[in-house]
C-alpha cells in the first residue's frame, strides 16, 4: 500500500513537472512572438520615416543640409501658412474609405 502511495505521488510530481515545462515553453514562445512582433513594427516605422524624408527632401532640396530642429521648425511655419489647416484637413487618412 506504502509503495502504491509513493508511486502515486512520484508520478503526481512527474506530472507536475511536465506541465510546469510546458508552461515555461508556451511563456518563452510568447516572449519570442512579442519580439519578433515589435521588430516588424519598429522595421515598418523605420521604412515610414525614411520615406516621408524622402518626400520632404525631394520636395524641398535645402531640408537636406537642416537640423532636426531646423526641418520641424519650416515644417511648423508651413502649417501656419494662410490655407494650411484647410488643406490639411482635405488629406484623406490613411483609415478612412473613400
Amino acid at each position: 500500500m506504502h509503495k502504491d502511495h509513493t508511486a502515486q505521488a512520484k508520478q503526481k510530481k512527474d506530472e507536475r513537472e511536465e506541465v510546469l515545462k510546458e508552461i515555461r515553453q508556451l511563456e518563452n514562445r510568447q516572449k519570442i512572438l512579442e519580439n519578433k512582433q515589435r521588430n516588424e513594427e519598429r522595421k515598418a516605422r523605420t521604412r515610414r520615416l525614411i520615406e516621408r524624408g524622402a518626400v520632404l527632401e525631394g520636395i524641398f532640396p535645402l531640408a537636406a543640409d537642416l537640423s532636426g530642429v531646423e526641418v520641424k521648425a519650416f515644417l511648423i511655419a508651413l502649417s501656419h501658412l494662410p490655407g494650411a489647416a484647410e488643406l490639411a484637413e482635405k488629406i484623406p487618412k490613411s483609415g478612412d474609405k473613400p
